[in-house]
């Protein structure tokens, strides 16, 4: 099926990139640091409250943060080494891999990181070892065959986002609900976000024979799929406010209701309305802020 027409938005051409911009580029470095930030508020904010920094930033925990963000950054070397063609229409500006980093090199780093993640999680527990190779072979089967899927793709990255909020709970053993609901919000917040990058990405994918979801459907339809999940999100967090009003914690009922709720609500209008490839960047770039205050609502549990 044809892609529709979205139009680009004119960007004026970038400088080429230093060899630190390239690498950060190509590993993602504002995503890790952001996975990094909500392993340390995971364990921290919900599942030791009471317990010192020395007992938080235990050698045990700074393997595993370790461990996890190996795994991430492989995962993203193994997506660009393979989507060479398709980001080179998609995101040209932000080509890395086969323009300012050799394949060969980005397959030998990719390697060599998800063996460290899976050897360090497994040298710490079998259970953490299990869950980072599952994690390592569904990145790589997501670059290869997954994402090109429709809604195989999505619900792939969503699962592994949830695993990450899961992994400081799989190493301690707290039983901790919130952690749950957390992994939740995030595996739902992902999906929606997952599903606008294909409708941004529809012009490189249609080229190379992808079955994402708007490929398949068509763009109305997917929308219709996203504000799903987006109200599945929207009723979770609804949920919990109402739970949090009733135990009177304020700080961060009041936190979630203007930092994740209210921008929910946007971005629901904001999806029916949008008919264009930046209004998707836009409402994108929107998941990942309302992620964000998702993660620093942690230092208000309690």
């Amino acid at each position: 099926m044809a892609a529709p027409d979205l139009p680009r938005s004119n960007q004026p051409p970038m400088a080429e990139p230093g060899p630190l911009r390239r690498l950060a580029l190509l590993v993602r470095l504002p995503n890790l640091l952001i996975m990094a930030l909500c392993l340390l508020l995971v364990r921290k904010a919900l599942l030791l409250p009471q317990a010192s920094w020395a007992q938080v930033l235990a050698p045990s925990f700074a393997l595993l943060a370790l461990a996890a963000l190996s795994i991430a950054a492989a995962g993203y070397i193994i997506n660009d080494y393979y989507d060479v063609k398709i980001d080179a229409i998609n995101r040209p500006d932000r080509l890395v891999v086969g323009k300012g980093v050799n394949r060969r090199h980005a397959m030998v780093a990719h390697l060599l990181l998800s063996g460290l993640g899976v050897l360090v999680s497994g040298a710490l527990s079998p259970l953490l070892g299990l869950v980072n190779l599952g994690s390592a072979l569904l990145l790589w089967g997501y670059s290869v065959r997954f994402k090109r899927v429709a809604l195989v793709g999505n619900v792939s990255i969503a699962a592994l986002t949830a695993a990450l909020v899961l992994l400081p709970e799989l190493q301690l053993r707290v039983g901790t609900k919130p952690v749950w609901l957390y992994a939740l919000a995030a595996f739902l917040l992902t999906v929606v976000r997952e599903i606008l990058k294909d409708i941004e990405d529809m012009r490189g994918d249609a080229e190379h024979d992808c079955h994402t979801l708007p490929l398949v459907v068509g763009v109305p339809r997917t929308k219709w799929v996203a504000a799903f999940f987006l109200a599945c999100l929207g009723v979770l967090i609804i949920g919990v406010e109402k739970v949090l009003v009733e135990t009177e914690q304020w700080a961060l009922a009041g936190w979630l209701f203007l930092l994740v709720l209210v921008p929910l609500g946007w971005m629901a209008v904001q999806l029916r309305r949008a008919d264009r490839r930046r209004h998707f960047a836009q409402l994108s770039t929107g998941c990942k802020l309302v992620m964000l205050a998702g993660v620093l609502s942690m230092l208000l549990v309690g």
